[in-house]
């Protein structure tokens, strides 16, 4: 494992360093919101402690990113694919436009987390927050997957204001015993046991990495979002 102790390098320098690395394997030690950690990244494997900064991971192409802490906003920012894999809590616009691979955050996510996600085929983008996300989660979302566990929220709605804003595709799944308050394009209903089976292996991926029995969670009563087929939004966003 080649290893580098960041400290005050610019940006520029470490993701040159990065990007040139013949090692798979990469340590990055004390990170100082160092951004566009990691951008376009294939074939690697890179843990990283401190706090990387804004757009670590956007365009990510395969590359597993471990962060042991926090990061900051536009985590993921159109990945393609691969994994990031957050054991803290990350800041807004988490997953903006992501178009495949994970995402997963241990605890809360800040505002617009999922926004603009979108899929492609067998290119499904999931994005799985532990505890709570902020308002506007999953606005406009296109497609993929967004799960909000709510751990620490005691079965209360973990989400902001607007949650689904514009969604015109995808599903969003939210784990709380009342129905969420939502925007009138939206719908809501409770998760099926079919439809949580679909979800199984992204909890079961986070419990992997955090802790956790994904049995016991998916017990538990969760609701599922989708778009509303009567809403106006269908006609701004889907051709025949």
């Amino acid at each position: 494992m080649k290893k580098l102790n960041v400290d005050l390098m610019h940006f520029k320098d470490l993701n040159d360093w990065v990007r040139d690395c013949e090692d798979s394997e990469i340590f990055l030690d004390n990170l100082i919101g160092q951004r566009y950690v990691a951008a376009g990244s294939q074939g690697k494997n890179i843990i990283i402690t401190g706090t990387p900064g804004n757009a670590l991971g956007c365009y990510l192409d395969g590359s597993t990113i471990l962060v042991n802490g926090n990061a900051q906003d536009a985590t993921g920012d159109t990945m393609n694919s691969g994994s990031i894999i957050i054991d803290g809590n990350c800041g807004d616009t988490t997953g903006y436009g992501m178009r495949g691979g994970m995402i997963l955050v241990r605890g809360d996510a800040g505002y617009r987390a999922g926004i603009h996600m979108k899929q492609y085929k067998d290119h499904i983008p999931v994005l799985v927050i532990g505890g709570k996300a902020g308002s506007f989660l999953g606005e406009y979302q296109a497609g993929g997957v967004i799960v909000v566990l709510g751990k620490g929220c005691e079965g209360k709605q973990p989400t902001g204001f607007f949650c689904g804003t514009g969604m015109h595709g995808g599903r969003m799944f939210l784990r709380c015993d009342e129905a969420p308050d939502i925007p009138i394009q939206v719908k809501a209903e409770v998760a099926t046991d079919e439809d949580k089976a679909s979800i199984r292996s992204f909890v079961q991926e986070y419990c992997d990495n955090f802790g956790g029995n994904a049995d016991e969670i998916l017990k538990e009563k969760f609701y599922v979002l989708t778009p509303n087929t009567h809403s106006p939004y269908e006609r701004m966003y889907t051709f025949n």
